[in-house]
């Protein structure tokens, strides 16, 4: 217990905000000697700190380890001899002429060579570590990977310990006969707090980290409704830094100006709203897009305006885009046959944040569909040809799937196209958007 004690107040130093997880991870790892779980799944969202956290677990405990990132392993023979040249120190490179340990085709060769690493490093009296990171992609490769990677510790009757890092659940591995349920840790999404003490550990030595620390608190306002991604979430950070500084460097502002610093960055952070886990430029063309004055988007984003799709897609979009930027409530005074006029005062405009600002909220499927039927002039069967039209706008990344992947009886979208590119998809199917907008609605 001491031990694990001393081992965690040394990961502390280099990792925030995920001390419940290392200290149970440690535990389980127990001593070298002791023998381990046979497997342990650790699931969590993209920028959880999943793989950093079990990376540097295994570095400061010096333990027999292979990572292997199960992207680069289209096959299983490339997944086994991978993990056999990290257990064995063989690793391809020029000077060997890229050789490998052995060639390794079937889970048999795999469990036998395993064995005798095992017994050439003397490693009897030690965990061996196999982690796979991705491990989502092994439900598409052989049936029997799965199970094998489970029972591995049983079938090589060695001390091995298999660690699966993914970010889908458990339930969404195919469980058939042969599994064998791994002990589960989850690494949840950052709290906004969490988040923010994160962020403040990028400012600039020129800054003091409490300047930038307000900074970091003024972007979350705004992209954490639409974004939890720590590596997001950094780099808007980064590359929008220079901006809110450019008042000060000119000698117009002071750091305690807060209000002409927010007046000055607002809107460029609408502009990057507009492309929120895009990257569809690199970070220098985003950047002179910052800077400039002119509206003209950067190529690649200026492309995406032009793309043709069918009618009832248009549609669909436009239904989406309504859906993500007008409350909830509207929907019976946009789309309903009768309803009663809506009085709005002056008083009741202003305290409303911009929705352009606040970025696209979620929405249901029943919504959009609901929307869409009201503003599409013919009459339209709910046919398969429409909900797979939705899946096609979300592998363009025009729509984004939110949540949990297997809400099957109830999944959540968010439109992620700015207002000018709905306003030019209008045009085309002769649709005044700008009329059921609820912020710009009379």
């Amino acid at each position: 217990m001491g031990e694990v004690a001393e081992l965690l107040v040394s990961l502390k130093e280099e990792i925030m905000c995920r001390d419940k997880q290392m200290s149970m991870l440690l535990r389980l790892m127990g001593n070298d000697s002791h023998a381990t779980l046979p497997a342990i799944f650790i699931y969590g969202q993209s920028s959880t700190g999943k793989t950093f956290v079990t990376r540097k677990v295994l570095e400061l405990r010096e333990v027999p380890q292979a990572f292997i990132n199960c992207i680069e392993c289209q096959s299983q023979r490339l997944l086994y001899e991978e993990i056999l040249n990290q257990l064995s120190g063989v690793l391809p490179s020029v000077e060997n002429d890229y050789a490998r340990y052995s060639r390794c085709d079937t889970v048999n060769d795999f469990v036998r060579l395993l064995r005798n690493i095992v017994a050439d490093k003397d490693w009897e009296e030690e965990t061996v570590y196999i982690v796979l990171d991705n491990a989502e992609r092994l439900r598409t490769m052989e049936g029997h990977i799965l199970p094998v990677f489970l029972r591995l510790s049983e079938l090589s009757k060695c001390n091995v310990c298999v660690i699966l890092l993914t970010q889908i659940i458990w339930e969404k591995f195919n469980t058939t006969s042969g599994y064998l349920d791994p002990f589960k840790i989850n690494f949840p999404d950052y709290t906004k707090n969490e988040l923010l003490e994160i962020m403040s550990l990028d400012a600039p030595q020129e800054y003091p980290k409490a300047f930038y620390s307000a900074y970091a608190s003024l972007l979350l306002s705004i992209f954490h409704m639409a974004c939890r991604d720590l590596s997001e979430l950094r780099h808007l950070a980064l590359i929008n830094f220079p901006k809110y500084i450019e008042p000060i460097e000119n000698g117009e502002a002071t750091q305690d100006s807060a209000h002409k610093l927010w007046r000055n960055i607002e809107p460029h952070l609408k502009k990057a709203l507009q492309t929120v886990f895009l990257r569809e430029v690199s970070s220098s063309q985003w950047e002179s897009y910052q800077l400039s004055d002119t509206s003209t988007l950067p190529p690649l984003l200026s492309a995406r305006a032009h793309i043709e799709l069918p009618f009832y897609s248009k549609f669909l979009l436009i239904a989406a885009y309504l859906a993500s930027y007008n409350p909830a409530k509207s929907d019976r005074r946009f789309f309903a046959k009768k309803h009663a006029k809506v009085r709005q005062t002056k008083r009741m405009k202003k305290a409303e944040t911009s929705s352009q600002l606040t970025g696209p909220k979620a929405f249901q499927l029943e919504r959009l569909m609901a929307i869409f039927y009201s503003i599409v002039d013919v009459r339209v069967a709910p046919t398969a040809h429409i909900f797979s039209q939705i899946s096609t706008l979300v592998t363009l990344q025009l729509l984004s799937q939110t949540g949990v992947g297997d809400q099957l009886d109830a999944p959540k979208f968010r439109c992620c196209v700015s207002l000018d590119f709905i306003k030019s998809v209008s045009r085309t199917v002769n649709f005044e958007v700008m009329k059921y907008l609820y912020e710009f609605a009379a």
